[in-house]
């Protein structure tokens, strides 16, 4: 045998052994917690034999604790390039097979490497997460690792797409860096973020949590909005984030894919002439009303366990892809919130951020009332909304199909905010208030008089509500002051939308010259 085939013997060798990671024990036990492993997750995201490995033979230089004794290759995690539907991307997976998936300095590096590839190269950013947190030995470098990984998240941030998955344990600082990212993914019994465990949250509480109910797929995606998508296992995780990287750009300087669409743009519904309920105070279902308007009545929602109250999510008009906002009646009757106005404001920035055209569905009668809502900052959140609507720059398309009251009509992408096309259903009520609630405070003098006079107070009110309705809930008045450019027949709101979008396709607008704006938060 020559030197040079006893030398690439000995390569496949070590490739063989850094595919092992912690050995087969360790993945067997990785299989029996019901979850794959990082190579696993790469080979069932990526095109088929498309994965390019980087430093599959890096080490850590740690020496304490006995850490010398435990060198194995790649030092838990796998990173490279590869396509997912003929598109770069840069993957990093953590490996709980090697010391639990725990930071080091080596593993901070690996992944900065392909953090900053992603971003010369203009490719996505995914990673895996499925670690026990920094790896103690190596003490202030494992927190240096993660301080240099959260700096790029920030840098990263608007240019590239970065999506989390989070695929086991993430707690302490590590949840930091998913949460510096666009999107993230968990899986339901598997998967947990918290800042403090189960253990530490007994000792300096007492109160008595499991890891699930703490930090869970389902917690995260009801309660506290950390996560954008909860899946039932890794494999729709997977399935998943495929899905959403075909709405997206590559990066910032980039649009999103157009696909080919056979889907009429002049196609219309005489489903939304009938839609709304003739009691304005009645529900609808919006979902109805998006299925009827995308391309093949398609809808990718983000965030459809969290503030049900506002929608969210990735459609497309003629195969461009588009970012839909549209208030819910069914949900406490589509009144924005705290969690209504954060999500929004979310969504709203990351589509400008990456060229996204935004349409927004508009049936809202105002803010949610009451001292809940004011103790946990509704003015600034609600600012939140507003502040990413006035300040997006891509093309934005508002049809208001019933409701919109006061500074709830503000905030949902006005004219006044920049919005190039609004559109109104016939049905369309624009005003600062309700009937209800404008007659009350308008006729309150005559009321209380009447009512001493010992006339008919209710008749009075129901008449003066009517009168108020006849004037200002109609889309009339708006459109007389220029603020909606047409009243539109609902069977035509998808050609509407299309034709817009054809429109503004080269709108060029700027903000101005400042380092950053200081949105309220």
């Amino acid at each position: 045998m020559s030197k040079q085939v006893e030398k690439i013997k000995t390569l496949v060798e070590k490739r063989e052994q850094a595919r092992l990671g912690g050995g087969l024990k360790a993945i067997e036990k990785q299989h029996a917690r019901g979850k794959y492993t990082a190579r696993e997750r790469i080979d069932m995201l990526v095109d088929e034999g498309s994965f390019e490995e980087y430093d599959m033979f890096k080490l850590h230089q740690c020496h304490n604790f006995g850490m010398e004794k435990k060198q194995i290759l790649g030092d838990g995690v796998v990173t490279g390039s590869a396509t997912i539907d003929g598109r770069l991307v840069y993957v990093y997976a953590q490996d709980f097979t090697v010391n639990g998936g725990s930071l080091s300095l080596t593993m901070a590096q690996k992944i900065c490497k392909i953090m900053d590839l992603a971003m010369q190269n203009g490719a996505p950013i995914i990673c895996m997460n499925d670690s026990g947190g920094a790896r103690i030995q190596e003490g202030i470098c494992a927190l240096a690792g993660y301080g240099e990984i959260f700096e790029r998240n920030i840098l990263a941030s608007g240019v590239v797409p970065q999506i989390s998955a989070i695929l086991g344990p993430c707690a302490g600082g590590a949840v930091y860096s998913p949460a510096l990212t666009d999107f993230i993914f968990m899986s339901e019994g598997t998967s947990y973020m918290f800042l403090t465990g189960p253990k530490v949250v007994k000792t300096v509480t007492g109160e008595d949590i499991d890891a699930e109910h703490l930090g869970g797929a389902s917690v995260h995606a009801t309660k506290s909005g950390v996560t954008h998508f909860a899946a039932k296992d890794d494999t729709e995780v997977l399935t998943l984030i495929k899905t959403l990287l075909s709405y997206l750009p590559s990066n910032n300087t980039e649009e999103a894919p157009r696909l080919q669409n056979e889907d009429p743009i002049n196609r219309t519904s005489d489903l939304l002439n009938e839609i709304l309920p003739d009691d304005p105070n009645q529900a609808y279902n919006m979902y109805k009303v998006i299925g009827e308007i995308t391309d093949n009545g398609e809808f990718f929602e983000v965030q459809p366990k969290f503030a049900k109250n506002l929608i969210t999510g990735f459609a497309r008009f003629n195969g461009q892809s588009v970012g839909i906002v549209a208030n819910q009646p069914q949900a406490y009757a589509g009144v924005l919130d705290t969690n209504a106005s954060r999500k929004g404001a979310r969504f709203v920035r990351f589509c400008d951020a990456f060229n996204i055209p935004i349409v927004s569905l508009v049936d809202v009668p105002g803010f949610l009332p009451g001292t809940g809502q004011e103790y946990n900052a509704v003015i600034l959140h609600g600012a939140q909304l507003l502040y990413a609507y006035g300040e997006a720059t891509v093309p934005k398309i508002t049809i208001t199909l019933r409701k919109s009251y006061g500074g709830s009509h503000i905030v949902m992408g006005c004219k006044q905010l920049r919005s190039d096309l609004n559109f109104a259903w016939p049905t369309a009520e624009i005003a600062v208030m309700g009937a209800s609630g404008a007659v009350a405070v308008l006729s309150a003098k005559e009321a209380k008089m009447k009512k001493e006079a010992g006339e008919d107070v209710r008749a009075f009110l129901a008449e003066k509500e009517e009168e108020y309705t006849n004037l200002f809930a109609n889309p009339y008045q708006a459109a007389q002051y220029g603020y909606i450019d047409d009243v539109i027949e609902p069977r035509n709101t998808r050609f509407r939308i299309c034709r817009g979008l054809a429109q503004l396709a080269h709108k060029r607008q700027q903000l101005p010259a400042k380092k950053h704006g200081c949105m309220p938060m």
